[in-house]
């Protein structure tokens, strides 16, 4: 009988598992009510006298090392699963990365600034709190100028003048009075005028315009640089140059580009006609030059300029400027492709 409970010794000392229900197996046939051990001190009353000592040992050690073994195992598989609680599966594939999304203004940006880039234009930055000088006076437009009413603004202070600038136009005074020609610069940014919001109109807005001053510059160099830009930008390779007025150019044009008439959006965006109007341009005023200390006989230029939000709303079809500004993440995930 002594034999048989150190075989169960050696099978308590040698037992292992990493599974919950093999471990309760165990301690109920070792240290259940009707397990082993039970039936084992029943039968000590039927053990001789000489024999009860060793007998009562070596049941006391089956006891203790099966008691020992389930503490042990138990301790280990609840050490496992506060581990696995706090880090979780660590052989378990790691989280994807959520991808995010540049906002739609800053693509077409990227994009227009790289197609000047391919023609030899440079990048001008300047600030977005402007003094009246480089916003209006130097750009041909003098104080009590009625065209300043087409760029009413918001003023931070008065005598002297500071305000949130209407244009980048005033870049390109800065640019012209801190190089000399030939220049050949872009200049993106945001700008600020007193505008009521609609679908169509903001206050805040971004634009980007192109200035090109050297010696014999003509309106056709204006026309092609314009011409490669739509085609680069659209895929459109038409366009009209219309009749206007801007005060830092002469002559002034509007640009259109015929976007056709191919769907409903396309006689609802263009008005039925097909033509669709994307920025305006010209020929630098002297006056201008002269502002910013360049010599008028020996150069000339031209310049363009365009609002960033409308080329968006019509590459991307988006029928409302203010979700530009809402801030919403489900209007900003659909350009992830477009990083």
């Amino acid at each position: 009988m002594t034999d048989k409970i150190k075989e169960y010794i050696g099978e308590a000392q040698s037992f292992t598992t990493d599974n919950k229900e093999t471990l309760e197996a165990f301690r109920i046939k070792f240290l259940g009510s009707k397990g082993l051990l039970k039936d084992l001190f029943a039968e000590f009353k039927n053990v001789p006298n000489d024999q009860k000592k060793e007998f009562g040992q070596v049941i006391n050690l089956l006891k203790v090392t099966a008691e020992d073994k389930v503490k042990t195992i138990q301790e280990a598989l609840e050490s496992k699963e506060v581990a696995g609680g706090v880090y979780g599966d660590l052989t378990r594939p790691g989280e994807p990365l959520v991808i995010g999304s540049r906002h739609p203004i800053s693509i077409v940006k990227n994009q227009i600034v790289d197609i000047f880039s391919n023609i030899g234009f440079n990048v001008s930055e300047g600030p977005e709190i402007e003094d009246d000088w480089h916003n209006f006076t130097a750009l041909n437009l003098p104080e009590y100028h009625p065209a300043r009413d087409m760029q009413d603004t918001f003023f931070i202070q008065s005598n002297p003048d500071v305000l949130l600038r209407t244009h980048t136009s005033s870049v390109q005074v800065r640019y012209m009075e801190g190089n000399k020609p030939p220049i050949r610069t872009i200049s993106p940014g945001r700008v600020f005028r007193n505008e009521a919001v609609s679908s169509r109109s903001h206050c805040i807005f971004h634009q980007v315009e192109g200035l090109y001053i050297d010696q014999n510059v003509s309106f056709a160099d204006l026309k092609q640089t314009l011409l490669y830009f739509t085609k680069e930008m659209f895929g459109k390779s038409k366009i009209r140059l219309r009749p206007s007025y801007f005060p830092f150019t002469e002559p002034s044009a509007e640009v259109d580009i015929y976007w056709g008439l191919k769907t409903e959006t396309d006689y609802r965006i263009t008005k039925g006609t097909g033509w669709l109007e994307i920025m305006g341009c010209g020929m630098v005023d002297p006056n201008v030059l002269k502002n910013c200390g360049i010599d008028a006989d020996k150069y000339n230029g031209f310049a363009f300029g365009m609002g960033i939000e409308r080329i968006a709303m019509l590459l991307y079809q988006i029928g409302d400027i203010r979700m530009f500004y809402e801030n919403d993440v489900r209007f900003l995930e659909q350009f992830k492709s477009s990083i």
